[in-house]
């Protein structure tokens, strides 16, 4: 374990931290969405639930239980860790079922804007007794017709070897192991940093309690978030998953597919090199 880091992250602090991040970062407000599709949307999501109800004969206990646990969540603030766990993989799915280039999935919660800028080759911003095996990943951005994307971005962010991210638990530098590159002229980029370890999601709130009740595990593989955007092209979010990891098969969010799996090869300092790139649809 890191030195600076002296405890983990508590659901109580992550669900607080993401809840504000969503509160602050993403737009929720004028989206367009007419009364008859909030209708639509609300009725038939209510409908599952009743026949739910009715399929397996909730008794009124199990739905005072339910009813508690609802209202420990949002007290936790963990709604965008339940969320981003359990709901977001279909939702991306159905979002991106038309594109053609890379396989994107979902963003999780402890995405974070405005990492520092890094240009087309460098290291994220690392402590210098930041533990784990070092990486060095290249690729290349090009359009859906072969076009190579000059000055794309990929937003770079992930876990530690402690399976802990920066701004989500204590005793982390503020933008350890997130970063901003942009590509070449040649459409290509080089990143330096440290492959994360697999985590456990926080298991001391509310989704924690649904998943001993329910006897699930909390874990996820390890993975490299990153979200990659060019002018005239759809954003691209997606984890990048590393081959071997136990939870690759049961990831508690459903996230992985095999097309993000990545292919390290071993590096003559004893770290590792992985050549990955993305190719993005037009907007």
């Amino acid at each position: 374990m890191n030195a600076s880091t002296t405890a983990a992250a508590t659901a109580a602090d992550s669900g607080a931290r993401a809840t504000e991040r969503f509160k602050n970062d993403k737009t929720i407000a004028g989206t367009g969405t007419s009364q008859e599709r909030v209708d639509l949307l609300a009725r038939e999501v209510l409908d599952a639930v009743y026949g739910t109800i009715r399929k397996h004969k909730l008794t009124y206990a199990e739905y005072n239980a339910v009813k508690a646990w609802l209202i420990g969540v949002g007290q936790d603030g963990e709604w965008p860790l339940f969320l981003d766990v359990w709901v977001e993989h279909v939702v991306e799915q159905v979002a991106t079922e038309h594109r053609h280039g890379s396989k994107g999935t979902i963003e999780g919660p402890y995405y974070v804007p405005g990492a520092p800028e890094l240009g087309s080759s460098g290291s994220v911003p690392m402590r210098d007794n930041e533990s784990g095996i070092p990486l060095v990943w290249t690729g290349r951005v090009t359009s859906t017709d072969g076009t190579v994307l000059d000055g794309a971005k990929i937003e770079l962010w992930h876990a530690d070897s402690d399976g802990l991210y920066s701004q989500f638990a204590p005793g982390l530098p503020e933008w350890n192991l997130r970063g901003i590159f942009t590509t070449d002229t040649e459409g290509r980029f080089d990143i330096h940093t440290m492959r994360p370890a697999p985590y456990q999601i926080p298991t001391d709130g509310a989704c924690g309690k649904l998943i001993a009740a329910a006897g699930w595990h909390a874990w996820r593989p390890a993975h490299l978030h990153v979200k990659v955007s060019a002018p005239g092209h759809e954003l691209l979010t997606a984890q990048l998953y590393f081959p071997g990891d136990q939870h690759n098969d049961d990831d508690i969010a459903s996230a992985v597919k095999p097309e993000l799996m990545l292919d390290p090869r071993p590096a003559a300092d004893g770290g590792q090199t992985v050549a990955y790139g993305f190719v993005l649809d037009p907007a």
